[in-house]
């Protein structure tokens, strides 16, 4: 098969790694023509995993379509916010066989789509040929062959099991759902949550407050996703609770690293212009606050997040709004 992986970061340089040490000779775009460079020269990719020597398999360049042309599958690993307009570049020379799967976890801010939807937009009659990936996997671990399961969404269950068989391997288990729809919205809101989650370890709250913002991130993720017509059993599975865990106390996790530093009181701007990778719960805290208004539904800690973000409300603020919520049962029919 044909494969290319679209995005050289660290979750797209540990994708390609893993099918070109399954015999497969994955084309990997990169944006920086200097990382397409130092991947093919060096086999290693610095700027976003470095210390993990890549297979020669890997097939690095800059020129986007070069890198889809003719290409049976296409797993589209890019920032949520670049994801619309690369797509639409690499849309001209896309195969219109091929499967296309998402592996970033996103909403769009404007037009509040997920990136199923960004590609069912831009590619109508496409839907079968659509499936997104998702769950607890940090990129280097995977790079390091830890055992990883995540969880591949289709529309058309074949579609979603043919990328299960081409990813899955000894270390790395992939299972198989139709619910598209909550697999994408566990794996975006997750990251708002987890921000959430640094925020109170930054103020040093302690792991009742951790817990109990897990506990509680996962219960509005469900309401939004049932309001959505998401299968509430996804939220239990490794693209909701599997995935939310790992952000919310994983060391490596980008959103708790943000929250982390918010809760200690530096700015946003300084928290950002010291990472090089993106943590998409900053711009996600947007997209889901804004869907949760749109749908009307009751998403307290995002809401706090987001007000943190965008309206520079101080973390003791939101906490105490929090806490002052009127009191009411934990669980809603």
């Amino acid at each position: 098969m044909k494969i290319a992986v679209i995005g050289a970061g660290g979750w797209g340089t540990a994708i390609a790694n893993l099918l070109a040490d399954k015999g497969f000779d994955p084309g990997l775009w990169c944006y920086e023509p200097e990382l397409a460079m130092e991947i093919k020269n060096q086999r290693e990719n610095t700027m976003y995993l470095p210390g993990i020597k890549l297979n020669p398999g890997i097939k690095p360049s800059s020129n986007l379509e070069e890198v889809v042309k003719d290409k049976e599958l296409l797993i589209f690993a890019v920032p949520s916010h670049y994801f619309r307009t690369v797509f639409e570049k690499a849309r001209p020379a896309i195969n219109p066989h091929a499967i296309m799967v998402s592996a970033t976890k996103g909403i769009e801010a404007d037009s509040l789509l997920t990136m199923s939807q960004v590609m069912s937009e831009l590619l109508s009659k496409a839907n079968d040929r659509i499936v997104v990936i998702s769950g607890p996997s940090f990129a280097r671990e995977v790079a390091q062959k830890k055992i990883t399961a995540i969880t591949s969404a289709g529309s058309e269950l074949k579609s979603a099991e043919l990328v299960q068989q081409t990813l899955s391997t000894d270390y790395f288990r992939v299972y198989t759902t139709t619910d598209v729809i909550g697999v994408e919205l566990g794996g975006t809101a997750k990251n708002v949550i987890a921000i959430a989650a640094g925020i109170c370890d930054g103020m040093g709250l302690g792991l009742n407050t951790r817990a109990a913002i897990i506990t509680r991130g996962l219960a509005e993720i469900t309401r939004l996703g049932l309001k959505l017509g998401a299968n509430p059993m996804t939220f239990a599975g490794l693209a909701g609770i599997g995935d939310l865990v790992l952000t919310c106390t994983g060391d490596l996790s980008r959103n708790h690293q943000v929250g982390f530093k918010l809760g200690q009181g530096i700015s946003l701007n300084q928290i950002l212009s010291e990472m090089r990778m993106v943590a998409e719960g900053v711009k996600n805290a947007e997209s889901v606050y804004k869907l949760s208004q749109k749908y009307k539904v009751e998403m307290p800690i995002t809401e706090q997040v987001y007000l943190m973000i965008y309206a520079d409300k101080s973390p003791q603020l939101a906490v105490a709004s929090l806490m002052g919520r009127k009191l009411k049962t934990e669980f809603w029919v």
